[in-house]
C-alpha cells in the first residue's frame, strides 16, 4: 500500500500531530457548525466499469413481458410477480385480492398483474388487503397505490418504524400483531408469524400453508449470494439463525423478495453452506498480522486508517476461496462476497467478542 505522505513522518505521535497542526489550518468545532460545503456534488462519470463472471443460467427467472413484469402461478390462487429484482405475492380469493408487499419498482404493474390474473380466473381485483413483510420502502415503498380502505397488516414494530418514517408512499398498517396472526379471506389463509429481529427489527414470515409456499424477505436469496453486507441485515446472528427458521418451514417454493425467480429448498441448503463456508474463512483470515498497518499508520496517529485497511485486507483474504468455491454456482459471489466476508467479520468482532489482533493484551 503506498501512503498520500511523500516525506518521512515524525518519529513518533506528539512530533506528528504537532507537525501537522503546525502545517495544516484546522477549523474550529464551532466554525463547523452551521457551514456549508462548497461547491455542488456532482456524480462523476464512470471512466471503466468492471467486469464479472457470468450469471449461471439457473440464477435467471422467467422472460418478462412488454410492460416490463412477469405474473406467475405459484400453487391453486397462489402467485407471484417479480420485475427480476423484486417480488410481491398475492391470494386472488372469493372476496377480494391479499397482496404481500408492493415494491415501488414494480409499482404500476402490480395492478396489471392482478388485473391479468383475476380476468382470467373470473374473480374480484379489488385489494382488500396488504400485508407488509418489513417496513423498507423498497419492498411496500408502492404501498399507497391500493387507497385508504385496504386492510394493511403488520408487526407492531413495523407500525413504530412507520410512524418514525411519516412516509406517505407507505401508510400506517390499521391491523399489527405481536406473535402470530392468521388471516383468513374469501377461502385462502395466511399464517404470518414473528420471530424475533433478523434483516430488520420487523421482517415476518408468511406462511401460505395449503399452497406450501413461505414468503421471507431478505433473507434467503435463491441461485445468487446475499445482497451487500448480507443483505445490510441490522442483526447478523439473528440473520443467520433466521436461515434456519425458515428452513423449518415445510414450504415446497419460497418467494424471497428480490430478484427473477421462485427457490426451492436446495436453494436454502446451498445459502446456508456459503454461510458456513465465509464465516470459517474469515475466522481464519483475521490471524492476519496486523505489524504492517500499525507501523504505517501508526506513526501518523491515524487510527482509523489502521481499521481501515486492516479489516479490509482481512475481508479480501476471507473472500477469496470463498468467491472461487461459489462461482458458477450461486450468482455474483464475485461481486458481493468481499461485502459479505467484511460484514461478517464485524459481527464477529462486536457480537461474538472474536477480536482478533484488537483483543485484550497480556
Amino acid at each position: 500500500m503506498t501512503s498520500q505522505y511523500s516525506q518521512t513522518a515524525p518519529a513518533n505521535r506528539r512530533a506528528f500531530l504537532k507537525t501537522a497542526t503546525a502545517a495544516v489550518t484546522i477549523p474550529t468545532a464551532a466554525a463547523l457548525v452551521g457551514s456549508t460545503l462548497p461547491g455542488t456534488a456532482q456524480a462523476a462519470e464512470p471512466t471503466e466499469l468492471p467486469d464479472f463472471a457470468p450469471v449461471p443460467a439457473g440464477a435467471t427467472g422467467p422472460a418478462l413481458n412488454a410492460e416490463g413484469y412477469f405474473v406467475g402461478r405459484i400453487n391453486g390462487n397462489l402467485y407471484w410477480v417479480t420485475d427480476s429484482y423484486y417480488q410481491a405475492m398475492f391470494l386472488s380469493t372469493r372476496e377480494g385480492v391479499v397482496l404481500v408487499d408492493a415494491p415501488p419498482t414494480i409499482g404500476h404493474n402490480l395492478l396489471r398483474a392482478i388485473a391479468d390474473v383475476t380476468r382470467a380466473n373470473g374473480r374480484p381485483s379489488k385489494v382488500t388487503h396488504l400485508v407488509y413483510s418489513h417496513s423498507h420502502a423498497d419492498h411496500i415503498g408502492a404501498a399507497n397505490l391500493f387507497g385508504k380502505d385496504v386492510v394493511r397488516i403488520a408487526h407492531s414494530e413495523a407500525r413504530r418504524l412507520l410512524l418514525r418514517d411519516a412516509d406517505p408512499n407507505r401508510p400506517i398498517p390499521t391491523v399489527t400483531f405481536d406473535d402470530h396472526f392468521d388471516l383468513h379471506v374469501g377461502g385462502e389463509r395466511l399464517q404470518m408469524a414473528y420471530h424475533g429481529p433478523n434483516h430488520s427489527p420487523d421482517n415476518i414470515f408468511i406462511h401460505a400453508p395449503d399452497h406450501a409456499t413461505l414468503m421471507v424477505v431478505d433473507v434467503l436469496y435463491p441461485g445468487w449470494v446475499p445482497f451487500k453486507n448480507l443483505a445490510v441485515s441490522q442483526d447478523i446472528p439473528a440473520w443467520v439463525k433466521a436461515q434456519d427458521v425458515a428452513m423449518g418451514y415445510p414450504w415446497q417454493t419460497l418467494v424471497g423478495g428480490h430478484l427473477g425467480r421462485l427457490g426451492v429448498r436446495a436453494d436454502g441448503d446451498v445459502q446456508k453452506q456459503y454461510i458456513a463456508d465465509l464465516t470459517a474463512s474469515t475466522k481464519a483470515a483475521m490471524s492476519l498480522d496486523p505489524t504492517p498497518y500499525f507501523e504505517k499508520y501508526g506513526q501518523m496517529g491515524n487510527s482509523w486508517a489502521i481499521f481501515k485497511t486492516y479489516l479490509e485486507a482481512v475481508a479480501e483474504q476471507a473472500a477469496a476461496p470463498v468467491v472461487a468455491k461459489y462461482t458458477g454456482v450461486l450468482a455474483a459471489a464475485d461481486v458481493f462476497t468481499t461485502d459479505n466476508c467484511f460484514a461478517m467479520l464485524e459481527s464477529l468482532r462486536i457480537d461474538a467478542g472474536i477480536l482478533g489482533p484488537f483483543s485484550t493484551r497480556p
